[in-house]
């Protein structure tokens, strides 16, 4: 039996800006031919796993000492209820012994040719472990992906997320616990989605704890895109950062909400958001929300948030020096993104988000 997708209207104020109307369509389509896999995967040792359609490819695929297992989790409820039953979740369990380092990144590939699928990973990391994972979404289809991760003492995680959905949908949600001294950073770029929601909630549950959530939504015609992020100063001393960059162009919507709370015992936390969008085009919409909630009163926190155009006396600098307006428009545009890039710290991995970006901005100039 068919069943259909019933999609209720929006019952958080998180969830304001996030577009569902695509996702009853892109649920009921058929399967598409996927792009060229292959060349998605990083030249960099280190486990591989390849999903497509929420399915695990053995063949595909080099675990190394990640187990693949059924999901640990059962699907996230969201304020969009669905009146179909969601299929069972696979996806990677990965615990990291106390001092352990893998060789390389985690590189996961979900592959979504057509309807909805789930994707559920948890990571447990023990005291002082140390592993870097890169996550690419592609395909028409709709991508629901949930990570949940536990670090213990001393352990660091950095995470990199890109989804390039070829007109596909994607919900993304990463829940993570980050003991003392522990340090998790997790950015994303989104291009190509017609429709993607970035969302995480980080506890900094130990002294000395460090939580980082960022990236790039990049929208051209009639998409949107959303990211909402929390990060929970639970305990003293914790650091946070929370640095996104949007650019939106034709119709588009890209959409940025921040949060930092910092609870009443939680002194000496250092939390900083910085929100900026840029508007390619006067008829695109950039909305930005960046929100502090201080109960303690010795905490050193700050917060901005900008919209905007390119710069014209940068425009005309540039064009004063022979170079043409299309490729001026691209410079900036870069810098601009690359802004967030940055932060991410293997060099391969920041490169390949960067070449993202810069095929982005060929076709959206």
């Amino acid at each position: 039996m068919t069943r259909t997708a019933t999609l209720a209207a929006p019952a958080k104020e998180d969830w304001r800006w996030f577009d569902a109307a695509p996702l009853d369509e892109l649920a009921a389509a058929p399967r598409q031919s996927l792009p060229d896999i292959a060349s998605l995967w990083l030249d960099l040792p280190g486990p591989r796993l390849l999903f497509h359609d929420g399915v695990f490819i053995d063949g595909a695929s080099r675990p190394g000492p990640l187990r693949i297992a059924a999901a640990p989790t059962a699907p996230r409820p969201t304020p969009y209820s669905r009146s179909d039953t969601a299929p069972a979740q696979a996806g990677y369990v990965l615990t990291l012994e106390p001092n352990a380092a893998l060789e390389g990144p985690i590189q996961v590939i979900h592959a979504t040719s057509g309807g909805v699928a789930y994707l559920s990973n948890q990571l447990v990391m023990m005291r002082d472990a140390v592993a870097s994972l890169v996550e690419t979404h592609v395909g028409p289809g709709w991508s629901n992906a949930d990570l949940r991760v536990d670090l213990h003492d001393g352990a660091r995680l950095m995470r990199a997320v890109r989804a390039r959905k070829d007109g596909g949908a994607h919900i993304d949600y990463c829940t993570a616990s980050v003991a003392g001294a522990a340090s998790f950073t997790s950015t994303a770029l989104v291009t190509g989605c017609r429709t993607a929601r970035i969302e995480a909630q980080i506890v900094l549950t130990g002294a000395g704890a460090y939580g980082e959530a960022g990236g790039a939504l990049l929208t051209r015609a009639s998409e949107r895109a959303d990211a909402a992020t929390v990060i929970d100063h639970a305990m003293p001393e914790g650091t946070s950062r929370q640095l996104w960059r949007a650019v939106a162009t034709d119709t588009s919507m890209a959409s940025m909400a921040a949060r930092a709370a910092v609870r009443r015992h939680a002194q000496k936390a250092d939390g900083e958001q910085s929100l900026r969008g840029l508007l390619l085009k006067r008829t695109a919409t950039v909305n930005l929300k960046p929100e502090l909630e201080i109960f303690a009163d010795d905490v050193k926190c700050a917060h901005g948030a900008t919209v905007g155009e390119l710069d014209a006396r940068a425009l005309f600098y540039l064009r004063s020096r022979g170079i043409s307006e299309a490729r001026a428009k691209a410079l900036l545009t870069h810098a601009f993104v690359a802004d967030a890039l940055d932060r991410i710290g293997d060099a391969a991995v920041r490169a390949a988000f960067a070449a993202d970006a810069d095929a982005w901005l060929e076709t959206a100039l």
